[in-house]
């Protein structure tokens, strides 16, 4: 057991297992420096230079601290200061000058010194001023790894978020497919035809290079375009002949009911203007607000034609189903007229075999419906 009166063993000292390097080109400074920290249970290396103390560093990759003289020969303690902390910014730096200029104070500081010591100074001031540099080393650490936890926790609680939210985006769909589906139920006339609908107006969307939100966006708009017509009357919506004046109002108001019943919801709002706007026409003579041009929502004016290829190439009671080439010849006779003419020119660019493709799909349900556009 130790005598109270023995003076502490170097392997009884919290910073023995420290390694300093001490740069000071006068030899009885330097000595006396690393006299006072080796007896004081430091590992101390010593070194005259600049260019001796970074060739040490680069061997080294121990160290815990720099203490260097301001006036060295060939770079000066603030250049090699400059050095360590572009190429060792976790080490610690104390600058020791006998100038007392407290611009070289500042200048020190603003340039990353941890400490700066005037010569001469005594062993107390010395040792106090190694375990701040030290301490503040050990926090500076203590903080980076704290942020890098910090910042691992937030990446996997940020993924585990969106894995929430796009489950829950999921079942959304699939409760817009279920409206979808009970609609066209409604409606033999046109079944299938809000997901043919969907499917086409997504492939021209991604034509014209539409991101993934705003497909997403588009597609639910699109499913969900008719959905206003559950408030429409049986004797209107089923009726077999030819509506009158009345009743072609009253089936008109379709958009805008759909667009009551969804704009509320959260995740259909930006989805409710398609809804709202798909029965308008690029010249303005459309329903119900006759908006005109670039007034309709992007996606309106994209469902527009993508609508009208599905009616016009889907079998009805009243008529058969007519040709690609005949749909695509009056989608063009309507541009500009009924149908965005920049658009227009996008869906010339792609061919029959797609819209046939992405038809044959829904016929055998694997097509996805608004899932389409993730």
């Amino acid at each position: 057991m130790q005598r109270k009166d023995m003076p502490a063993q170097p392997e009884d000292l919290p910073g023995r297992q420290e390694h300093i390097l001490v740069v000071d080109d006068e030899p009885a400074m330097l000595g006396l420096v690393v006299s006072l920290l080796g007896c004081s249970g430091y590992d101390v290396t010593p070194a005259v230079d600049a260019e001796h103390a970074l060739l040490h560093l680069q061997d080294d990759p121990g160290c815990r601290l720099v203490l260097a003289d301001v006036m060295l020969p060939g770079a000066d303690g603030l250049t090699l200061l400059d050095t360590i902390c572009t190429n060792y910014p976790g080490l610690a730096v104390v600058i020791l000058t006998a100038v007392h200029d407290v611009h070289v104070a500042v200048s020190a500081f603003r340039r990353g010194a941890v400490d700066f010591l005037l010569k001469p100074f005594d062993g107390n001031q010395l040792l106090a001023a190694v375990a701040h540099a030290l301490e503040h080393r050990r926090l500076q650490q203590q903080n980076a790894a704290y942020r890098q936890n910090l910042e691992e926790i937030i990446t996997a609680r940020t993924s585990r978020l969106r894995a929430t939210m796009h489950d829950l985006e999921r079942s959304y769909d699939f409760t817009l497919e279920v409206m979808g589906d009970a609609l066209d139920l409604r409606d033999a006339e046109t079944e299938g035809h809000s997901r043919c609908v969907t499917a086409y107006t997504i492939a021209l969307a991604r034509k014209i290079g539409l991101n993934a939100e705003q497909l997403r966006i588009i597609a639910r708009g699109a499913f969900l375009h008719d959905i206003g017509k559950i408030a429409t009357p049986d004797r209107i919506l089923l009726k077999p002949g030819k509506l009158d004046p009345e009743e072609i109002e009253i089936m008109r108001q379709h958009c805008a009911l759909g667009y009551q019943m969804v704009r509320k919801i959260p995740f259909l709002r930006e989805a409710s203007e398609i809804i709202y706007t798909h029965q308008e026409t690029f010249d303005g003579t459309g329903y119900p607000r006759g908006l005109r041009g670039e007034a309709i929502p992007l996606g309106a004016r994209i469902f527009a034609i993508a609508d009208t290829l599905d009616a016009m190439t889907s079998d009805r009671p009243y008529r058969k189903a007519l040709s690609f080439d005949q749909a695509r010849a009056e989608i063009v006779r309507c541009s500009g007229s009924q149908f965005d003419p920049g658009i227009v020119q996008v869906f010339l660019t792609m061919p029959e075999a797609l819209w046939n493709s992405l038809r044959r799909e829904v016929e055998h349900g694997t097509s996805g419906a608004v899932g389409i556009a993730v």
